[in-house]
């Protein structure tokens, strides 16, 4: 069975359909969901979705697009929620974290404080992170080697093959999705392509990032990760079946909460 290692379903867009949109991804074969939060706004929306869901896990953190409506006392406030639900099985990583520096030098002080302070909240509870890395990639490797963790993955990675080993060494996989189903997208399928199978997990970042057939117009799911699967198989030139079985087992190793939590499935009614 197939892991969306990080999908937004408590977002707006899926308001309409969340349950649909969950026993479609189920029915297809995707047994597990990740939904990271990106601020205090939503993190009571992620768990509510893992309460609700066996299907759903949940990250906790602040996204380095959000820090500039957070206060520090909200990072107080972050770790006493990571305190209050570290022995809960579906509390499976702090994120999504990390740092986005495409537009150049906005509040790049902030985001890199906030960053490294959420590196130390995962270091106290020996979690894993889940990294947002855009245009960034050097600078956050850079605070994971100042302070290390327990590994995690990086999100929609789109470095070099120099860069990827770089995480790897430092325990990470790395995040690949509906970019990579673009023809036009040549250096991530070539990272598919030439990247060991075990630094890959695989992901949606539904309702964002949409597949090629979807759509840039579309609205992307946590279903189309099965076709997702496929299109790194045919790239790879191996079974989809390979693909699912060492994404899985990569996703458990780096989310060892996972495999609490990768049980067969229930019934959605």
């Amino acid at each position: 069975m197939l892991i969306d290692t990080h999908c937004h379903l408590d977002a707006a867009e899926f308001d309409d359909d969340r349950h649909a949109q969950i026993l479609a991804a189920t029915r297809a074969g995707v047994q597990q969901m990740v939904v990271p939060a990106v601020s205090k706004d939503n993190f009571q929306a992620v768990i509510d979705l893992s309460l609700q869901y066996t299907q759903c896990s949940f990250a906790l953190g602040w996204h380095p697009l959000y820090v500039d409506a957070a206060q520090p006392n909200n990072l107080t406030h972050l770790r006493q929620l990571v305190a209050e639900r570290q022995n809960s099985p579906a509390l499976v990583a702090v994120g999504e974290i990390g740092l986005d520096f495409f537009v150049p030098s906005h509040n790049k002080e902030t985001q890199i404080y906030f960053f490294i302070e959420q590196l130390k909240i995962a270091q106290a509870f020996d979690l894993p992170v889940i990294l947002h890395v855009r245009k960034a990639i050097d600078d956050v490797l850079k605070c994971l080697r100042r302070y290390p963790v327990c590994g995690g993955i990086a999100h929609a990675f789109n470095g070099s093959v120099q860069q990827a080993e770089a995480f790897t060494k430092l325990g990470f996989k790395l995040g690949f999705g509906g970019a990579m189903t673009y023809d036009r997208a040549l250096k991530i399928r070539a990272l598919a392509t030439q990247l060991d199978l075990s630094a890959i997990v695989l992901e949606t970042d539904a309702p964002d990032i949409p597949p090629e057939w979807v759509g840039n117009n579309g609205k992307n799911s946590p279903k189309e990760l099965v076709k997702i699967a496929q299109v790194l198989a045919d790239l790879r030139g191996v079974s989809v079946s390979q693909i699912i079985e060492i994404t899985r087992k990569n996703s458990t190793h780096i989310l060892p909460k996972l495999a609490t939590l990768c049980t067969p499935l229930e019934v959605l009614h």
